[in-house]
Parts: structure tokens; C-alpha cells; sequence
């Protein structure tokens, strides 16, 4: 058992293990943000200029039961498509992948490019001018290149 719980807490505190749970924990709360900033401040200026609409409260009654609001059918629990919160929920996606990908955006361009390294210099064994590796025929001085030169 000792070796067991060794195992865990080595694996647990592991740089990558915890970098991920940190992660995941500001994640969380970021999209809390993009929800509040989607369903508060985005949705209802769209609403509005769509006539009045309250994404909120759209849905479809799946029942012969008469509902007026989303929480009138919630309460009653009558069957619903709530397609309005489905629209908010896609926006808050599309917002937080928009912002994401900036975000991974602008990390790539201040990580290090890593340098590759050159392939080694293949010569001709002829007139020693520098060949691709691959050449069957130098293209300097249009020898065979023999396949045991490379």
C-alpha cells in the first residue's frame, strides 16, 4: 500500500499534473466569464435589434400543457426544446475557441522557433560538389552517383 500511495503522490506532483489542474481550474472560471459576458452583455443588444427577442425564454412546448415562459415549463416540468439556451451555449462556445486560438496565437509567436538541424552535407564523389542525399545523378558534373556514396 505504501508503495501504491508513493506511486500516486509522485505522479500527482509531476509538473505536467499540476500545470493541468491549474489549468483546468482557471478554465472553469474563465468560461463562467464568456457565460456571463455572452448571456449578459452580448445576447440582449441581439435580442433587441431582432425585435424585442429574449434568447433566454425561447423554446418549444413538447406538451398539450399551456406554458408562457421557459420557467413556467421548468417548474411544471413539461417536456421543452430549449433551443434559446442552445444559442447562447453556441455563441459561448464560438467565443471562447475565438479567444483561445488568439491566445495560442500569440504564444506560438513568443515561443523559440527550434532550429533544425541541417542534414549532413552529401558530396559527390567525383567532382566533390555538394548533392542531395536522395541524387542518383550529380547535377554539377552529371556522374552516376554509386547508392553505397550517400
Amino acid at each position: 500500500m505504501s508503495s501504491f500511495l508513493n506511486d500516486f503522490k509522485a505522479f500527482a506532483l509531476r509538473g505536467n499534473v499540476v500545470d493541468m489542474a491549474v489549468g483546468v481550474i482557471i478554465g472553469g472560471a474563465f468560461g463562467k466569464i464568456v457565460a456571463s459576458f455572452v448571456s449578459d452583455i452580448i445576447m440582449p443588444p441581439i435580442g433587441m435589434i431582432l425585435g424585442g427577442v429574449d434568447f433566454s425564454n425561447l423554446f418549444i412546448n413538447l406538451s398539450s400543457k399551456k406554458v408562457d415562459t421557459l420557467a413556467e415549463a421548468t417548474a411544471a416540468k413539461v417536456p421543452v426544446i430549449a433551443y434559446g439556451k442552445f444559442i447562447t451555449t453556441v455563441i459561448d462556445f464560438l467565443i471562447m475557441a475565438f479567444v483561445i486560438f488568439l491566445m495560442i496565437s500569440l504564444l506560438n509567436r513568443f515561443k523559440k522557433e527550434e532550429k533544425e538541424e541541417p542534414a549532413p552535407e552529401t558530396l559527390c564523389p567525383f567532382c566533390k560538389m555538394p548533392i542531395d542525399p536522395a541524387a542518383t545523378k550529380c547535377p554539377h558534373c552529371t556522374s552516376d552517383i554509386p547508392k553505397d556514396s550517400h
